[in-house]
């Protein structure tokens, strides 16, 4: 999982409440077993005609926002459904983070075990953002995770993170990898543990 420091990308806005996980990536895509694969159909309904011709009014087609690695929507986002899928869409598209007023509790805590960092601010920094994003062609702006603030010049919206998830992310670490952190002193553990309790091991060491 690549750490997520501090960076500088294009902003494209969304500004639509309660996007589903649904609409981020349709259950007919669901297929795939790896976590790639998945950008070619982030929010399919919207971004393809009926003959899969790109939709030239979605957002996403716009060649102002081909390369964008921030996105800015509305309240909810991440609602519906829990799979896992709409975070690697997400994620495979090149979105580094999601900015928006209220995430949904799954897709939030999916977001950290993907490298996507979610990001939650008023609804007046959302306003004013967006409010940027229609004033400029492209909006260029900083995500420092290190200080827990997003930038765009001079203006600043710091924005709040549990600590254990924001030093994971930095160091590039999902659950597993945090576990991992820890083998000298599991198999330390586990040492102790087999000459404390021969017995319930069998010859080769296993349980």
């Amino acid at each position: 999982m690549n750490p997520f420091v501090k960076e500088t990308g294009v902003l494209m806005p969304l500004m639509r409440d309660n996007i589903d996980t649904d609409a981020i990536l349709p259950k007919q895509y669901l297929k795939l077993i790896s976590r790639t694969g998945f950008g070619v159909y982030l929010f399919d309904d919207w971004r393809y005609l009926s003959n899969r011709e790109p939709n030239p009014d979605f957002v996403l087609n716009e060649p102002r926002f081909a390369n964008a690695s921030f996105l800015l929507s509305g309240a909810n986002f991440g609602c519906g459904s829990s799979r896992e899928h709409a975070v690697w869409a997400l994620a495979d598209y090149g979105f580094r983070a999601v900015i928006a007023p209220s995430f949904a509790d799954i897709f939030y805590n999916n977001c950290f075990k993907n490298g996507v960092l979610p990001v939650s601010l008023s609804k007046e920094a959302i306003a004013r953002l967006a409010q940027l994003c229609a004033e400029n062609d492209t909006l260029s702006i900083e995500v420092d995770l290190e200080v827990k603030a997003v930038r765009v010049g001079d203006a600043v919206w710091p924005f709040e993170l549990d600590e254990f998830r924001r030093q994971a992310l930095l160091q590039g670490l999902d659950e597993i990898g945090q576990t991992l952190t820890h083998a000298d002193e599991i198999a330390a553990f586990e040492t102790r543990h087999r000459q404390a309790f021969p017995w319930i091991f069998d010859e080769r060491g296993s349980l």
